[in-house]
């Protein structure tokens, strides 16, 4: 009777110690998973902060040479600037993902936090033998801004665009762009000019915005609506703008 009682203890730890170590095995496997997923968010954060500093550094270097840049009167008109640094050719040629871009537009205190896209798909002309082609659109009216933050929209088909004047270009030859819901330019080899695009396809890139501002938050939240907060280490972009054109929604209204 004895010996029954005590077999049946042992039994009973037993079991409790199975139990305690199976609970211990999935908090460890929990808390591994968590700081996983973390790692992962901070790392898509840091690359979101990589692409709005390359798209600022690719801005400056292009309004670094006056007489080959962006006119600034344009620059004043434009209700939000969009860069896409480094598009591949490939992306092209074979209808993959083209690049990766930053977008910021005007408001009521200056630009706006950044938002970030995908770009893919269409044909640009000549620039198709680039290894690589920065991109600079204009985006110069509401219709145009309205295209921008849909879920999807392609340039020259849904949008009407227009191959941007550069440096002194600008005057009469800007008069006939101002109908244009878009300017667009591109920059390949050292090379930076105006260029018609058409075919592009244009769409909000979650997996940034989701690593910047959370899950749900939309491009339209961030630019236009002014809902959410850009961690500073995303700032480089709408900062860079300030430098070179700092009129507010207000007074460029």
């Amino acid at each position: 009777m004895r010996s029954r009682l005590i077999l049946h203890l042992v039994i009973v730890l037993c079991l409790a110690l199975a139990a305690s170590i199976v609970s211990l095995a999935q908090d460890n496997e929990k808390t591994s998973k968590h700081d996983h997923d973390k790692g992962q968010v901070s790392g898509k954060l840091k690359d979101a902060a990589r692409q709005s500093e390359k798209a600022g550094r690719v801005f400056t270097e292009i309004m670094g040479t006056p007489d080959k840049a962006i006119p600034k009167d344009l620059l004043d008109g434009a209700e939000c600037v969009a860069v896409f640094p480094d598009v591949i050719k490939a992306g092209f040629v074979v209808g993959g993902r083209g690049g990766r871009g930053v977008a910021s537009c005007r408001t009521g205190n200056g630009w706006s936090a950044p938002a970030f896209f995908d770009l893919g798909g269409g044909s640009v002309g000549l620039q198709i033998g680039a290894q690589s082609t920065d991109f600079v659109l204009l985006f110069m009216n509401k219709e145009g801004l309205n295209h921008l933050l849909s879920d999807k929209f392609e340039i020259g088909g849904d949008a009407s665009v227009a191959a941007g004047p550069v440096g002194r270009q600008a005057g009469a030859s800007t008069d006939l762009k101002l109908g244009a819901q878009i300017l667009s330019y591109s920059r390949s080899k050292g090379l930076f000019a105006g260029l018609e695009l058409k075919g592009v396809v244009i769409k909000p890139d979650k997996d940034d915005m989701r690593a910047v501002y959370g899950e749900g938050v939309t491009a339209k939240e961030v630019v236009q609506e002014n809902k959410v907060t850009a961690p500073a280490l995303v700032r480089a972009f709408p900062d860079t703008l300030a430098r070179y054109s700092s009129s507010t929604k207000a007074e460029h209204d």
